[in-house]
């Protein structure tokens, strides 16, 4: 390493010179004699670090004394005129027109037929009418089954209505025609019988069951003062072998402050009556008739992050066949609490309820039934539930829930038992179910997630855990213990979009016996296998009008039985068109 000898000499002379230059000019420093005896020879080690943190050492390094000070502010005429701001220009995307009416039709395999109408017209300001058509059907063919199993399903609604600023109400009117076949005959039917015998038998089976329903309802909500709403419905059923059933029912909302606590009073009238032409035993005729009246008062409190709603629904219950009437008394009581904000909300509940039973209501959860049917309500007495629900991210939300249910004529839906005699009538050759009522506990867990990750995808999963304890009935006939459902929806592009939805029933029980047969032991209920049913679809937007698609259901041609020996159609595909429009 070389030294520049010439740079060394000239840096201490210009150090020198700034430590004279510091001096007092009147200050006498005097002289001294410096003999070196060794040049200074640097090396790396002589180097250190320098402090981050300095301690300072300075005599000036004292606490700065504090300085008062005060301002004199007087008025000064000023000319400056400011000029008017300018919003930011911000480019608005283009909202979505909203069509008043659309049309959809589809095709698929098995002869199905989806047609959907609806239209609605605004008649002036505040008026409208509207109408809707929905009819879907199929053919039947569904493989091992012997007798005819086509279904139609059609109703037509129309509607009126008036919206103002602090009143609206509307009325309904509607036709709906159901044809539905008892095609489930047992495994082993005619398995006594001649082969001759037997298909005479089957031969000789008219399947057709048929319901219609017309109904007249309407509903009224007020802004202001103490009515605030009410609905009303008046609804006919019958079928095809001589049944008959109306309803009627009102329920007013009232709701009134007092000591700045808001007191909210639903109240019920509920009537339902109608009858059988035969029981199952071609002996009689069945007749029914329920008049429930019920107020269910109730106010909500809250303090600090604790929410409460407490309530009581008391109810008389008026048998008009039996002269068996009741007076009912339910706990209406919901409380939550939040745990951290919107992220953890614990939740909890008593909750009954006097729930009134329908052929109507009946034929909806299951078309099969034979027209023979005790119809009762449901005094469910209680439901203790508690829970948490909230999000774990702003797109991913949960449900989890746990509750003890305690009710009285509980509704089941069980196989009726059958002989293999040609007199007999279509429905009474195992071919159709009944309901049967127990009082029955029932504890399960709900638990549920849904996930809104993007504006172009969505997915959501939940599963109901059960178990049953029945008084009466052997086991809970056809009630699942274990229930999952799962749905994905997303958007491929801007036209193309798509989605897919799973969902897996647990095992079910039930039983039929063929009469004609003397057991030494009666047989035990038959466990129906668990299934699940994946179901998809495909739809492109060929313009804001008209949307093309293709659905596809039961994609793993599962030929599963939902209802003892009352299989289902396998894999099915449907391909139609949306349109939308207006006048």
């Amino acid at each position: 390493m070389k030294i520049n000898f010439k740079n060394i000499i000239a840096f201490a002379l210009l150090l020198t010179f700034q430590f004279s230059f510091a001096q007092k000019k009147e200050e006498n420093i005097g002289t001294e004699v410096v003999n070196v005896v060794k040049p200074y020879t640097p090396t790396i080690s002589d180097a250190f670090k320098v402090s981050e943190n300095p301690v300072l050492d300075d005599a000036d390094n004292s606490k700065k004394e504090a300085i008062k000070y005060s301002i004199f502010s007087f008025p000064v005429a000023s000319t400056f005129t400011p000029s008017k701001g300018k919003a930011e220009g911000v480019e608005k995307e283009k909202q979505a027109h909203l069509f008043n009416n659309y049309a959809t039709f589809g095709i698929g395999n098995y002869a199905t037929l989806n047609a959907e109408l609806f239209v609605n017209q605004e008649l002036g300001n505040n008026d409208y009418v509207g109408g809707m058509f929905r009819h879907l059907s199929s053919q039947g063919g569904i493989k091992g089954v012997e007798l005819e199993d086509a279904f139609y399903d059609t109703a037509i609604d129309l509607t009126y209505g008036v919206r103002e600023k602090d009143l609206s109400w509307n009325v309904d009117l509607g036709y709906k025609n159901q044809v539905y076949n008892w095609y489930g005959l047992p495994t082993d039917f005619g398995s006594l019988l001649s082969p001759v015998d037997r298909n005479d038998l089957i031969n000789g089976i008219n399947p057709q069951h048929s319901y219609n329903n017309l109904y007249l309802g309407s509903r009224i909500d007020i802004n202001e003062g103490v009515f605030k709403e009410a609905s009303a419905k008046f609804n006919h059923f019958s079928d095809n072998f001589g049944s008959s059933e109306n309803r009627f029912y009102v329920k007013p909302s009232l709701q009134f402050d007092i000591n700045e606590t808001t007191i909210k009073t639903n109240i019920i009238v509920d009537y339902v009556g109608g009858n059988f032409e035969k029981n199952y035993s071609n002996a009689n005729s069945i007749k029914y008739g329920f008049t429930n009246f019920g107020v269910a008062p109730s106010f909500a409190m809250q303090q600090d992050d604790w929410t409460f709603n407490l309530g009581v629904g008391v109810f008389y219950s008026a048998d008009l066949e039996n002269n068996d009437n009741k007076f009912l008394v339910y706990p209406q009581i919901k409380a939550s609490y939040k745990v951290v904000g919107d992220l953890m909300i614990f939740y909890a509940g008593a909750e009954g309820n006097l729930e009134q039973n329908t052929y109507t209501d009946f034929v909806a959860m299951n078309p099969y039934l034979s027209p023979t049917l005790n119809i009762a309500p449901t005094d469910k007495q209680y439901d203790v539930y508690a829970g948490l629900k909230g999000k774990l991210t702003n797109t991913v939300s949960y449900n989890l829930k746990a509750s003890y249910v305690n009710e009285r004529d509980k509704v089941l839906f069980k196989s009726n038992d059958y002989t293999e005699t040609s007199t007999n009538e279509n429905y009474a050759l195992g071919n159709s179910m009944k309901v049967v009522y127990d009082d029955m506990k029932t504890i399960s867990f709900y638990g549920e997630l849904k996930a809104d990750i993007s504006e172009d995808l969505a997915f959501g999963i939940d599963g109901t855990f059960s178990s049953y304890t029945t008084d009466i009935q052997q086991e809970a006939w056809n009630l699942p213990s274990i229930k999952l459902n799962a749905k994905v929806d997303f958007n491929i592009t801007e036209q193309w979009y798509a989605g897919a939805n799973v969902f897996f029933v647990g095992e079910r029980k039930d039983q039929k016996l063929n009469t004609d047969i003397v057991y030494v032991t009666t047989p035990s209920p038959v466990t129906l296998d668990s299934y699940f049913d994946l179901n998809a679809h495909l739809g492109f937007k060929y313009n804001e009008r008209l949307t093309a698609f293709l659905k596809a259901n039961n994609i793993a041609n599962q030929n599963y039985q939902k209802w003892m020996n009352y299989p289902v159609q396998g894999f099915q595909v449907v391909l139609g068109a949306n349109y939308k429009f207006d006048f």
